[in-house]
């Protein structure tokens, strides 16, 4: 299906607060602007919600709470895969979406719709397969029922890097589960919420089983959700600072809680890595979404042997990029979210080649309307290097040289992140050490790209807490039952 024009896709997207099955003003009247990053222009006014409106979302949350739950699972799956069904025909006005609101090229766009479509037919699946289990006691005095109920109202809280796919993410696993949910995404790219929360509702998705509250007075809304005893999961994913923080308020009602939160992913590549695949991997794991990724390569440890030829190639490659408007026909690397984002990947760039880094390529902002900055190839970046320690989140290539494999493991070790990393390798024995020794949540193996609706996405130390995606995702709705029930 053609996607509607920029026009008439961004007037049919709703405007109001989604609370109770019903569509309306904050009760302020208060609205916030939806900037292009690409133009620096406005291209749609909605409601800017209120902790009276986040009251409201919260009430109309727990309101069908027990009765959702009660809902057949067969049921809530088919809500869900309706609203897949629905996606797919809609795909092309969900990837325009988007890309006037959040930056990334078209392409990228529509491989989002794809991923992030899949956790609504995922967990569609997951639904009917909730489980439990029974069996004697080892006594044999009684019988052991374990079963699993949803945990109750969710707040979640989605980031405006993957508008679609965060959005899906944690809604799909909890109405899978039988939990109802009020939703917060970023106030940067909140459009493709109420996109999505539009096809649950022509889906047959009941009134107040999913509530939108779109803000940009993210602390005041929530503080009082959080506050509140009726709350009983928090899923966030965000920055790690912000993650510590909304788990110390979690922490006073002890809710459940999943983090997804800030990363700095080591890129491996060893002398006998295969350099095609390699360099293939590199542009996948940091140019996607133009670098703006917690699963983006942060990190380029590559060995000193090849490490050259790898800063030519991807030198070379970052030079064939078209920049510029993601709604332009090949463009490959569109604008970053904001200037605050510009001002930071060129300090970070600048602080590295102040202290003896060389400038392959690019490393600098292009002037003009939008946030753009050039694709950057930085080598030979010293240890110690703010580039090294901080999450770029845009278009750079940070690379460092090492020797030998204990001092590859120990960089790619030194950080208190822990989220993914990639490593490039043609030696098996050295793939599998590899596995065992990074301390991250997830590895790509020879591979650049590994999200996947079927597998869990999370990560380690300062990372996180928790798993999205795959059997584990839908186990963070759920709480385990244990009942007893006696032989006499």
């Amino acid at each position: 299906m053609s996607a509607a024009s920029e026009t008439d896709l961004l007037a049919s997207v709703p405007d109001g607060l989604f609370i109770g099955g019903s569509w309306g003003p904050s009760s302020s009247g208060k609205t916030l602007d939806v900037i292009d990053p690409a133009t620096g222009l406005v291209i749609k006014t909605i409601a800017d919600a209120t902790p009276e409106d986040g009251m409201r979302a919260l009430d109309a949350a727990v309101e069908v709470a027990a009765e959702w739950a009660a809902i057949a699972p067969r049921v809530r799956g088919e809500i869900l895969r309706g609203a897949f069904d629905l996606l797919q025909q809609r795909r092309d006005d969900a990837a325009l979406l988007m890309t006037l609101e959040m930056g990334k090229p078209l392409a990228e766009a529509q491989g989002e719709v794809t991923y992030g479509g899949e956790f609504l037919r995922w967990f569609a699946e997951e639904a009917v397969r909730i489980s439990g289990r029974y069996g004697s006691n080892p006594e044999g005095t009684g019988q052991m029922v374990v079963s699993q109920r949803p945990v109750g109202p969710c707040y979640l809280i989605t980031p405006w890097n993957f508008p679609l796919a965060m959005a899906t993410r944690k809604i799909a696993p909890a109405l899978a589960a039988g939990c109802t949910v009020v939703v917060k995404p970023a106030a940067l790219t909140p459009l493709t919420t109420l996109f999505i929360a539009r096809l649950l509702e022509e889906a047959g998705l009941p009134a107040g089983v999913v509530n939108v509250l779109t803000t940009t007075n993210s602390g005041g809304v929530s503080d009082p959700i959080l506050a509140d005893p009726r709350l009983r999961k928090l899923s966030f994913t965000g920055s790690t600072p912000v993650g510590r923080n909304l788990m110390k308020q979690a922490a006073d009602n002890v809710l459940r809680t999943s983090m997804e939160l800030g990363g700095n992913a080591p890129f491996v590549v060893f002398g006998d890595a295969d350099l095609d695949k390699a360099v293939d991997g590199a542009m996948l794991a940091k140019f996607r979404n133009i670098g703006q990724a917690c699963t983006a390569a942060n990190r380029f440890i590559v060995h000193s042997s090849v490490a050259s030829e790898f800063a030519r190639r991807i030198a070379e490659r970052v030079g064939a990029f078209t920049i510029g408007r993601g709604t332009e026909p090949g463009v490959g690397i569109g604008p970053l979210i904001n200037d605050k984002a510009v001002d930071k990947a060129d300090e970070l760039v600048q602080e590295a080649v102040s202290r003896g880094a060389t400038l392959v390529a690019g490393g600098h902002r292009i002037e003009g309307a939008g946030s753009f900055y050039e694709p950057t190839v930085v080598s030979g970046v010293p240890l110690g290097a703010e580039i090294l320690r901080e999450e770029i989140f845009g278009p750079v290539v940070s690379i460092v040289e090492f020797d030998e494999e204990d001092e590859a493991v120990r960089l790619a070790n030194d950080t208190e992140y822990g989220l993914v990393s990639y490593v490039f390798t043609e030696n098996l024995a050295r793939g599998q050490r590899m596995i065992e020794k990074l301390e991250t949540g997830m590895m790509g193996l020879n591979v650049g790209v590994i999200s996947n609706a079927a597998a869990p996405f999370g990560g380690v130390k300062q990372s996180g807490l928790g798993r999205e995606g795959g059997s584990e995702g839908i186990h963070e709705y759920l709480s385990t039952k244990y009942t007893l029930i006696p032989n006499s």
